[in-house]
């Protein structure tokens, strides 16, 4: 399972958004910028504010870090 924390206006948010889109990821997203649990999650999880946070499994990825979503992916074989 894939879910991505995102705002509107977040530019790696989409560039994430896009390529998993591109690797046929499904992911469920969660606007942070609407959705006062998942802000709460995020801000619980990571400590942090910032936008993409990427849960592949349990595994937290802060930002579109492409290498280490490959990484999780491969290991959670999504891909």
């Amino acid at each position: 399972m894939v879910t991505i924390y995102t705002t509107p206006t977040c530019v790696f948010c989409h560039a994430a958004k896009e390529y998993f889109k591109s690797r046929k990821v499904e992911y469920e997203e969660k606007d942070a910028s609407t959705d006062r649990t998942a802000a709460q999650w995020i801000w619980d999880h990571t400590g942090q504010l910032g936008v993409p946070v990427i849960d592949i499994d349990g595994n937290l990825i802060i930002g579109f870090d492409r290498p280490r979503i490959d990484m999780a992916l491969r290991d959670k074989k999504l891909v």
